[in-house]
């Protein structure tokens, strides 16, 4: 068996467009400051749009973004695996403050990450980025009101400290895949792959492919390694594959979507660009909470509409039943979108196959299942999901003890319980996560305009009352559930309920009433002695 588990490239690039450099004129790595106001993690799509929420909302306030890789982009420069595109439309996925204008609602990942190195370079945010910068611990202290983070640049272990400290990083744990014990793996004669680390050099061509799992990455996988209907090759240029074999243990939830938007092509033909972006944007998160809604409230008529647009584009009923009616309801676990159906096409067209069964064991020509079939095969890949890891890895300290994440509360959806100066972006499960995520970067803009007009050197969410307990994401998605008990918890009421509700978020977040529930220090209550020489303001 060839295992091919390689991680892929993260050299970086050669311009400034925000592609991996933060060199300066000398062609060094541009100097770590002492000290900051603001520390972001992550230079994903969530930092770069934290980026221009603070120098916009708060320009007084020095920030720096710290990127572990030596490239921007986060998801979208990381996973290269073939159709790697967005489950959610584009107009609200993107952000609210730069319109999206590409042709395709539901876009492919090279055109996202174009858009985030777009942004942070038409914003200035690129300047703020400092690349293969680690962040290995963080410590915050109260005597000074201030964060000090141990760091690993080149090698090196370094420290630096801010005021506040805002986790950007998402809740994946990029540097491990999940990856369910497989019987007999090492007698299998071909190649596995983990789409999270893609091979560049992968040729797949006139292949037999078992495609393991039923998630966002496997129906995105299936239909790109195939011809699409046009005649077009797979996306990342390597010829198209023999047949491709989907293996799920049981269906989830798909939903076939256009992959363009026909009315907000009409509305950006007629319209200024910003008012039509406006209009688009809130049309499409009208409908999404919508649909959402629609299928808590009615899940009986919600399976029904799934199954009947699954049969319309298959035209087998007895196939839809077996293989795409799972057991659950709809949006108990995230809803898989496939754009101009081409999953269900690939399959009608006979190209693709979807196999509801378990593994009994790998075999050298394949997979064998528990019915005794076996699939043969040539290259397998493993899409069974990615692992959580909360805040990046990061294990927040204060005065030197490490806080037990499990046993706080999450307030606003953003910020913590017994960790001072301390935000994290959680983003949406049931719609773009861009969403939440720009209310959290403005929530964070919002406490520190408050801080300074009170003069406050730290705040702390605290209850005002008993919480009852619940899970940070609500969801029984297997990858949730495996590791969410390492997480904080969600309250059931009030700014300690983490909410799937943008509409709601929108119109109480930013009003919030920061006195009832934020314990404060004044800075008259800060050692004046630990202000470093140069601190951001």
């Amino acid at each position: 068996m060839s295992d091919t588990d390689t991680r892929p490239s993260t050299a970086a690039g050669t311009g400034t467009g925000g592609t991996g450099t933060d060199t300066g004129t000398a062609g060094a790595r541009r100097p770590l400051p002492a000290h900051v106001d603001v520390v972001v993690v992550g230079a994903g799509l969530s930092g770069i749009g934290a980026g221009y929420r603070l120098q916009t909302e708060v320009p007084d306030r020095s920030y720096l973004v710290l990127e572990s890789r030596e490239a921007m982009g986060g998801t979208w420069d990381l996973f290269r695996y073939p159709g790697i595109r967005s489950d959610s439309d584009m107009f609200t996925l993107g952000y609210q403050f730069k319109p999206w204008r590409e042709p395709k609602s539901i876009a492919d990942g090279p055109t996202i990450l174009r858009y985030i190195r777009e942004t942070a370079e038409e914003f200035g945010i690129d300047e703020h980025i400092r690349y293969g910068t680690k962040v290995l611990g963080a410590d915050f202290s109260t005597a000074e009101a201030r964060w000090t983070l141990t760091l690993l640049r080149d090698g090196v272990e370094t420290t630096m400290t801010c005021d506040f400290l805002y986790s950007c990083a998402g809740y994946y744990d990029y540097d491990e895949t999940y990856t369910p014990d497989l019987p007999g793996l090492s007698d299998f004669g071909g190649t596995v792959v983990h789409p999270q680390f893609w091979p560049e050099d992968l040729d797949y061509s006139g292949q037999r492919v078992v495609v393991i799992g039923s998630g966002a990455t496997a129906v995105t996988l299936v239909p790109s390694m195939l011809r699409d209907s046009t005649g077009d090759e797979g996306v990342d240029g390597s010829g198209a594959a023999a047949h491709v074999t989907m293996l799920q243990r049981s269906p989830t939830w798909i939903s076939a979507v256009p992959s363009r938007d026909t009315k907000a092509d009409w509305l950006r033909e007629h319209l200024p660009a910003d008012l039509a972006h406006t209009l688009i944007r809130s049309k499409n998160i009208a409908f999404g909470t919508a649909f959402y809604q629609f299928c808590r409230r009615y899940p009986d008529r919600a399976r029904k509409l799934l199954t009947g647009l699954a049969t319309k584009v298959l035209g087998d009923e007895q196939l839809v039943a077996d293989h795409f009616t799972p057991s659950y309801d709809p949006w108990d676990q995230r809803l898989c979108a496939i754009p101009s159906a081409d999953l269900f096409k690939a399959i009608k067209g006979g190209d693709a196959e979807v196999v509801t069964d378990t593994i009994d064991r790998f075999v050298p020509e394949g997979v064998r299942l528990s019915s005794g079939r076996v699939l043969e095969a040539d290259v397998v890949i493993t899409a069974t999901g990615l692992q959580l890891l909360a805040f990046g890895g990061i294990s927040p300290k204060v005065d030197g003890e490490t806080v037990p994440l499990s046993e706080q509360f999450v307030w606003q959806g953003a910020m913590m319980t017994g960790v001072p100066n301390f935000a994290v972006c959680i983003g949406y499960t049931n719609a773009s996560w861009t969403l939440r995520a720009d209310l959290s970067h403005r929530l964070v803009c919002k406490v520190l305009r408050w801080m300074d007009d009170r003069d406050l050197a730290a705040v702390e969410p605290h209850p005002d009352r008993e919480l009852t307990e619940r899970p940070l994401l609500d969801l029984a998605s297997g990858y949730v559930q495996r590791s969410i008990g390492a997480f904080p918890r969600q309250g059931d009421s009030g700014p300690w309920r983490v909410r799937q509700n943008y509409v709601l978020d929108s119109l109480t977040t930013l009003r919030a009433d920061l006195r009832r529930t934020l314990r404060t220090t004044p800075r008259s209550a800060v050692r004046r002695d630990a202000q470093p020489v140069g601190a951001g303001r």
